[in-house]
């Protein structure tokens, strides 16, 4: 009779304990990459009563529950952050505590800190890469660091050494000794000023044209004798209307110099081909008329926003419309992730048990994918925790009646001998 009061007492103890695990996952409804933990109750040693063996078994209870966190995918949610990420399929993101230690987490909420670096909204240090200002190239074959963003910094100028014109010029246009097609292509100095190329096109014959490439005249120090503004020279095309390379220049350089804002001269390279060959300028009877063009330069920016697209991948966009890649976030695998124990703030630590994280980048080695501008949900079901509280809340109540039927049994059977 008295081992009774074990076994019920064991039982309050493993639903209490189950009661704490609900009221946990039930706390953590609305924390971002939570995993919810499962109860597995399981039994205590019988022993045998009776001659027979076996023939009668009681039980000593229930041992205290083992839990389970489970890692299943959580939804993912869209977000109004521009640092924040969601993992989409198996793998964790990586981060650094105050002291040192590398541990894992699912949530995605990032910010960056006062020194420009990418942290939890916890204040853990996110692993990646960085841009390698050598090279101005992520480099994800180096070892994971801090993702350093850059702050309030400007993109420098590019100064243009070349561009491109895709037009036609129309093989029905009058021989009039004035330009037939102009277009104007703005280009950068090494200071980040903006000068205006004009490309003019004048019909001399049937088949032949003449092109002027030059720069205003106010944009170059005209009292130096070696003052240089534009270019000069003839296109011939073939009777099918293609430009004849035997007879007509394949690429034509400009040199503008001195220039009056003081920036080193501009050496421009006009290509008049494409990469393979083919000519960028034709001539058929259609209205003259420039369908592309493209420079090499770009004038200095001023950093307007850092944000994390798809693929984890941490880019810059200056004022400019340009944008830079500045950073990569890396990815843990961890082959068994329920024997990772929490550490609070959404993170984890490995445990004896845990196979070694492999970190590399997402979408590789089994990791998921990271999905930008999003966080993923709390795995928890309010349903299922609901019904769980229940059916734990009775059960607490049932054993708990056993304890007090017990306990008058033991007062009855006391008083037998009085």
């Amino acid at each position: 009779m008295f081992t009774s009061f074990s076994s019920a007492l064991s039982a309050l103890n493993a639903d209490s304990t189950a009661l704490s695990v609900v009221g946990n996952n039930l706390a953590n409804l609305n924390t971002p990459g939570f995993k919810a933990s499962v109860v597995y109750f399981r039994d205590l040693v019988t022993q045998s009563v009776g001659a027979g063996l076996g023939d009668t078994q009681v039980g000593f209870g229930t041992a205290t529950p083992n839990t389970i966190r489970e890692f299943t995918q959580g939804a993912i949610q869209a977000s109004s952050g521009p640092l924040d990420a969601a993992i989409q399929g198996d793998g964790f993101f990586v981060v650094q505590n105050t002291a040192g230690q590398t541990m894992y987490t699912r949530a995605g909420s990032f910010t960056t800190n006062g020194a420009g670096q990418l942290v939890t909204d916890t204040g853990e240090l996110v692993q990646g890469w960085s841009v390698n200002h050598a090279t101005g190239q992520v480099d994800t074959a180096a070892a994971t660091g801090d993702i350093v963003v850059p702050t309030g910094s400007v993109n420098p100028p590019i100064a243009t050494t070349g561009f491109t014109l895709d037009l036609n010029l129309n093989s029905g246009a009058a021989i009039s000794g004035s330009a037939n097609l102009s277009y104007p292509v703005t280009v950068y100095d090494q200071l980040g000023a903006a000068h205006v190329v004009t490309a003019a096109f004048t019909k001399t014959g049937t088949n032949t044209w003449q092109y002027n490439v030059s720069v205003p005249a106010e944009q170059v120090d005209g009292t130096d004798p070696t003052a240089s503004t534009s270019v000069s020279g003839s296109l011939t095309f073939t009777s099918s209307g293609q430009l004849d390379t035997t007879a007509s220049p394949t690429s034509v350089t400009l040199n503008v110099t001195p220039l009056v804002d003081g920036a080193p001269p501009l050496t421009l390279v006009w290509n008049l081909l494409n990469s393979d060959g083919s000519a960028r300028l034709t001539q058929v009877a259609e209205s003259s008329g420039v369908s592309a063009s493209a420079q090499n330069g770009s004038p200095g920016a001023q950093l307007t926003n850092v944000g994390l697209s798809n693929g984890g991948l941490v880019e810059a966009q200056f004022s400019d419309g340009t944008q830079t890649v500045v950073g990569q976030l890396a990815m843990a695998s961890v082959r068994n992730p329920d024997s990772l124990v929490a550490q609070g703030n959404n993170n984890f630590s490995t445990t004896a048990a845990t196979a070694t994280p492999v970190i590399g980048l997402p979408g590789s080695g089994g990791r998921g994918q990271i999905v930008g501008a999003s966080i993923e949900a709390s795995t928890v079901d309010l349903a299922t925790q609901l019904t769980d509280m229940i059916v734990y809340q009775r059960a607490y109540e049932a054993n708990s009646k056993v304890v007090t039927s017990i306990d008058q049994l033991s007062q009855d059977t006391i008083n037998l001998i009085r």
